[in-house]
């Protein structure tokens, strides 16, 4: 089975209200410990949703810092609750991810091992636990392993799909991600299993199958924070076909939904910085930072100050990436892709980023670590090998400007002229915004 294959229910069994993360980043949270302590109580606020067992006092309301206070009590008069450590340690996932700060996951993973210490045996919610704290830390490898002896022990809990199936996809497995995903929607046809299905078709190019899958999760959003998140996907995914003022819509509407999800408030930005308002882009970015400060709006705002003429401005954001990589590496968080590209992109420590393209390339196969991979080699001037990995990026038909740009650039240094302005009109008929470094460069090498 194909990725662009699976279905979607027509009839969909009874839906569990979930809401889910960003697939890469994080994974959903929703339903962990179903398999040990029965029907599960919701517990969460933004985008994502955390599930606790009902004696762990997780309620439905409140804020996920309130959630991890009521945790917390709950294990200093219950110590010995095995279920309940386990919702700790995802609680504390899912805020190392929404603000950005790596080092909730030491302590989320003390309490997935005090868990296992005081259950050893059949703590499956611990196990899924352990897999989305390994998958957040980008050790996709752990994470599979993990989620596989979760599945061993409970095939029929779809969280357990959750998370082997993120790390399938990011070890670059896709048929078996995508085998694993239709399981997850069979046995769960809810946000979280339908935004992964819209990834997989994202990744093989059908488009309007990745629209049809976000739309059905749009429709089983259980709350505003879960319609956030459909929202600010679909915006996504419109911004990434070029569709700028349908990004802008959807973003706009995610904010509505919920002011507190920041996701959608720094795409805004983008919006603004791609369309011409800069000055507006900027002071949201700054407000976006000041609320959750992710590398990704740090890397951002860095190259709108450089588009901008602010270079003082742009290296005071490059200095504050090289702390945060620090802290993430610091807290267990593999950031070799991520820094090899930012090297690649801004042609520094050329020797470092290859080398990090390559260690991440041996272990695993995804299309976006060949694509860095690619890119890296070609700022180091071996184009040869460069246009080998590039080819590698495109091979699931993926419709990203980014890819196309990489290899466009590529062939242009090997004097492939034709493939190379094939390859950057395509990037640019793709979504001519795709990056305020990069869009310029192409339109310059075709001549417009």
């Amino acid at each position: 089975m194909t990725a662009a294959s699976l279905p979607l229910p027509t009839s969909p069994r009874r839906l569990w209200r979930r809401a889910l993360v960003p697939l890469g980043a994080a994974l959903v949270v929703a339903g962990l410990l179903a398999a040990t302590v029965g029907r599960p109580s919701n517990a969460g606020s933004g985008a994502a949703l955390l599930t606790a067992p009902r004696n762990a006092a997780v309620s439905s309301t409140g804020t996920r810092a309130q959630a991890l206070a009521r945790a917390q009590a709950h294990l200093r008069a219950v110590p010995k609750d095995a279920a309940a450590w386990a919702a700790l340690g995802s609680l504390e996932v899912e805020q190392a991810r929404v603000t950005a700060d790596p080092t909730w996951y030491p302590k989320a993973d003390g309490a997935f091992h005090r868990s296992l210490t005081l259950q050893p045996a059949g703590n499956v919610g611990a196990l899924v636990g352990q897999a989305m704290l390994a998958n957040a830390r980008h050790d996709f490898a752990g994470a599979l392993r993990l989620g596989e002896r979760a599945r061993a022990m409970r095939p029929y809990n779809a969280a357990v799909y959750g998370v082997v199936g993120d790390a399938e996809v990011e070890l670059g497995r896709y048929d078996e991600a995508a085998a694993t995903i239709q399981r997850m929607v069979d046995l769960r046809p809810d946000l979280a299993s339908y935004s992964r299905v819209s990834y997989l078709r994202e990744l093989h190019g059908d488009v309007e199958g990745a629209t049809a899958a976000l739309e059905s999760a749009a429709q089983v959003a259980g709350n505003p924070s879960d319609a956030a998140f459909a929202a600010f996907q679909l915006g996504e995914l419109r911004w990434n076909t070029g569709d700028v003022a349908g990004a802008a819509d959807a973003y706009a509407r995610a904010v509505k939904l919920d002011p507190t999800y920041v996701p959608p408030a720094a795409a805004l930005a983008r919006v603004h910085a791609a369309t011409g308002d800069q000055a507006a882009a900027a002071r949201e970015y700054e407000a976006a930072i000041a609320r959750v400060p992710a590398p990704q709006y740090v890397t951002e705002l860095g190259d709108l100050n450089q588009a901008m003429g602010r270079p003082a401005q742009a290296q005071a954001r490059a200095q504050l990436l090289a702390v945060e990589e620090k802290l993430f590496r610091a807290n267990g968080v593999n950031v070799d892709l991520e820094s090899s590209l930012f090297s690649a992109d801004h042609h520094t420590n050329l020797a470092a980023g290859l080398r990090a393209a390559e260690d991440e390339y041996t272990r695993r196969k995804s299309v976006f670590v060949a694509d860095a991979l690619a890119w890296q080699l070609h700022a180091n001037g071996r184009d040869t090998e460069a246009l080998r990995h590039a080819d590698e990026a495109l091979r699931l038909g993926t419709r990203s400007a980014l890819f196309h740009f990489h290899r466009g650039m590529i062939e242009l240094s090997l004097g492939r002229t034709d493939a190379a302005r094939a390859d950057l009109a395509e990037a640019i008929a793709i979504n001519p915004h795709f990056s305020l470094l990069h869009a310029p460069e192409a339109a310059a090498a075709l001549g417009k």
